[in-house]
């Protein structure tokens, strides 16, 4: 993955299933967050870039960060500042790209990459989250994977998934592994936190459809794939609820 032309317009096509089905970030990746990074999210300036629904922007914000939300996709920022509104402390929402942030040298305490850095210029990417950062500021990227080889019937569903799905990249994907931003960083500090997501049949499905290999197919055959994954996971759930092991990678660079 890397750098496609119009992002935006990729994600937009599936802001209302990424809002509703996409995972939030477990409370133990922000202690990590604060204990790798060395800044204190209360209190600070937040570039998220990548931002899109807001999933991440939420998180930093209940922690007393103040965010500076930049996404490409305007669909998905349109709902990030629809949940985002009413109380301290303040969201800017930026429409913009994150190989060029519209934003003034040194005035940032973080800059994160939550899920997208991966769609970004590796190199233009974290020059400017080098610019914009104040002298002791910090860089963190993650990202939310299902763990596939902690669930069989996990692995079968991706399995499924890299059979039918010719942009599938996943756990099922021999060669598949955490986006390589630790190279980008010249003193970095990696960390795995395993997680588990009690998730709704239908939530899980929305997630599905948020992905951009599911975008990008026809939406008859993406109708008729999410039914098959709906009436196997059915039949192996039929209460409704899966119990999703999950996995967040962190990358934090000082």
């Amino acid at each position: 993955m890397g750098p496609i032309k119009d992002l935006g317009r990729v994600f937009d096509r599936v802001a209302d299933a990424y809002d509703v089905g996409r995972p939030a970030y477990p409370d133990e990746l922000y202690r990590a967050l604060g204990e790798l990074s060395g800044v204190e999210l209360d209190g600070a300036l937040t570039v998220d870039v990548g931002a899109g629904t807001g999933i991440m922007t939420r998180g930093l914000r209940a922690r007393g960060s103040r965010v500076v939300a930049v996404d490409p996709g305007a669909e998905m920022l349109a709902r990030l500042v629809s949940r985002s509104e009413g109380g301290p402390p303040a969201v800017a929402a930026v429409l913009a790209d994150g190989n060029a942030l519209p934003l003034a040298d040194g005035v940032a305490d973080l800059v994160t990459y939550a899920q997208s850095w991966h769609w970004l210029d590796p190199v233009a990417s974290i020059a400017e989250a080098r610019r914009v950062l104040r002298p002791e500021g910090a860089i963190a990227g993650c990202w939310n994977f299902n763990h596939a080889a902690q669930a069989e019937w996990l692995a079968a569903y991706e399995a499924r998934l890299a059979e039918a799905v010719p942009a599938y990249y996943g756990p099922a994907v021999e060669q598949w592994s955490a986006p390589p931003i630790a190279s980008a960083f010249e003193v970095i500090a990696e960390r795995w936190i395993p997680w588990t997501r009690l998730v709704g049949i239908e939530d899980f499905l929305l997630d599905l459809r948020s992905h951009s290999y599911m975008a990008a197919l026809p939406p008859e055959y993406a109708d008729e794939l999410v039914e098959r994954q709906r009436v196997e996971l059915r039949r192996e759930f039929p209460e409704g609820m899966l119990p999703v092991p999950m996995r967040v990678y962190l990358a934090v660079g000082r």
